[in-house]
């Protein structure tokens, strides 16, 4: 799709940007446990909402998501629909009871409220294995652009990008990732947002909000090339957007990450306006990345380029193609390049602290060294980082022949059909107790895999749950297996019953 050659200028925008986030990095290093992969301190509300927009403009959404517009369409927007509408039930449901409990990680929650330490462990495993899947998707953003940058093939370009991460936390240190997160995320904004403004001006579309003049561009399409990108449900069924969009939605509100933002803000009111700040700047990514999609096939048809439905490295690089098609300055394209791959960057960087802080918070200390020290948990969660980095790497090399937003999906479905069930009931409902809760996320764990395993075999499996979007039957199902197990065993003890009565549902606002 691209020149097999060095893009320069491109890669001299890269590298510049990087090396800023990275130097502004070096003014906070963690040292502490609780500073590594976890909130990352006190930031204001402002700040919370860029922080959270920044961790989602990842691969998925900067690439990923143009391109499923780019190939499918009209169907795409159950990723919109399901990605925006989990951060309104996590709004509604659990942003602010979360920071009433007080707890650092996913798993630290869930030990605290089902009182289990076994229940910790298997919230820990499952954040590190949606941590894993959920860095793949972006180490596939990374590698594609590396290999645009330097003009190489897929399988370095993975290895090059891998190692460029790892090294980019290395330097900023943990801290940097996570303070650095407001100038990331508006220097993002507008690396995505200015490209689209050119490209709709030199069109002849309305520039100045081109996330409503990019509707012209959907009227050409059809007109002049019979594309009917508007059109719902042209190539999948109903029950399958509805599939993708509830999964994302309860997804979201179980990511490991995400929730992470909410386990140190000082107030409740400071949990709630920094969700909803973080709901605005992630709208403008989802307003822009249509245009995108649309546009990018306007090009390729004016041009006489063949539309390739089987080649989703093609289409996930709908953004670039998009410039590029479009004329676009070399700068302006590097900018758009810059702003994906630092995306990409944080977003992988963000996960495997995560994914590093449940194993050395949650599982280090418990299972492995059960004396460790502050000191020690930091070790072990920088040795467990380059690992699980390395484990990412390792099936990011696998072929593959699906796109970065149905990678992520993949994650969103695993992390709907286990965290987020436990934390809505044990928000929720008093009676859940430590063997519904342990059951229910085992069989999450499952109802994600047989999906993998046996799809091809049980046509009927694979329809009902989808690889990327089990959680619309799944987390329902999970919910019902959680209930029923606590209602069939002895309730959780006084203590964690009064907790949630007097500290979580009748707890004035701060």
């Amino acid at each position: 799709m691209f020149a097999s050659t060095v893009q320069l200028l491109p890669l001299a925008i890269v590298a510049g940007l990087l090396a800023l986030l990275a130097i502004s990095g070096l003014r906070s290093r963690g040292r502490q446990a609780t500073e590594y992969g976890f909130a990352g301190g006190y930031v204001g509300r402002v700040g919370i909402g860029a922080a959270i927009a920044s961790n989602w403009m990842s691969a998925a959404s900067f690439l990923g998501l143009a391109g499923m517009f780019y190939l499918k369409g009209y169907f795409a927007m159950a990723f919109v629909v399901g990605w925006t509408g989990g951060y309104v039930l996590l709004l509604v449901l659990m942003a602010t009871q979360i920071r009433r409990f007080g707890k650092y990680t996913a798993p630290d929650f869930v030990a605290f409220r089902y009182e289990s330490e076994a229940a910790r462990t298997v919230a820990a495993v499952i954040a590190i294995l949606i941590t894993v899947i959920y860095s793949v998707a972006q180490f596939r953003g990374i590698a594609l652009l590396v290999s645009w940058l330097f003009g190489i093939a897929y399988i370095p370009a993975v290895i090059i990008g891998a190692a460029l991460v790892v090294g980019f936390v290395i330097v900023s240190g943990t801290l940097g990732v996570a303070r650095n997160q407001k100038l990331q995320y508006f220097t993002l904004i507008i690396a995505f947002i200015l490209p689209l403004m050119l490209l709709t001006r030199k069109l002849g579309y309305f520039w100045l909000l081109p996330q409503i003049g990019y509707g012209s561009a959907i009227t050409d399409l059809q007109q002049q090339f019979g594309f009917a990108w508007a059109q719902p449900f042209a190539g999948d069924s109903l029950f399958a957007w509805m599939a993708v969009c509830f999964s994302l939605m309860f997804g979201t509100a179980g990511l490991p990450h995400v929730l992470s933002r909410f386990y140190m803000v000082p107030g409740i009111r400071d949990a709630r306006w920094g969700l909803v700040w973080g709901l605005f700047f992630i709208a403008l990514i989802y307003w822009s990345a249509p245009a995108y999609g649309v546009l990018a096939r306007l090009f390729e048809a004016r041009a006489g380029i063949p539309f390739d439905l089987a080649n989703p490295a093609m289409a996930d690089m709908a953004v670039l193609s998009a410039a590029q098609h479009g004329g676009l300055p070399m700068w302006v394209t590097g900018l758009l390049a810059a702003g994906g791959i630092s995306a990409a960057f944080y977003t992988v960087a963000s996960l495997l602290l995560t994914g590093a802080a449940s194993f050395s918070y949650d599982l280090y200390p418990r299972l492995i060294r059960p004396n460790a020290t502050e000191t020690d948990k930091v070790y072990a969660a920088k040795g467990f980082f380059p690992l699980l980095a390395l484990v990412s790497l390792a099936l990011a090399l696998q072929p593959t022949t699906m796109m970065i937003a149905e990678i992520a999906a993949l994650a969103f479905a695993l992390a709907g059909n286990t965290i987020f069930p436990a934390f809505l009931l044990g928000i929720w409902w008093g009676r859940a107790n430590a063997a519904g809760v342990i059951s229910g996320m085992l069989a999450g764990v499952l109802i994600t895999a047989l999906p993998l395993l046996l799809g091809n075999s049980v046509p009927l499996l694979a329809k009902l749950l989808p690889v990327t979007s089990s959680a619309f039957l799944g987390a329902p199902l999970v919910v019902a297996i959680m209930i029923t197990v606590s209602l069939l065993t002895a309730p959780p003890s006084i203590e964690i019953r009064t907790f949630l009565s007097r500290n979580v549902h009748e707890c004035q606002e701060d």
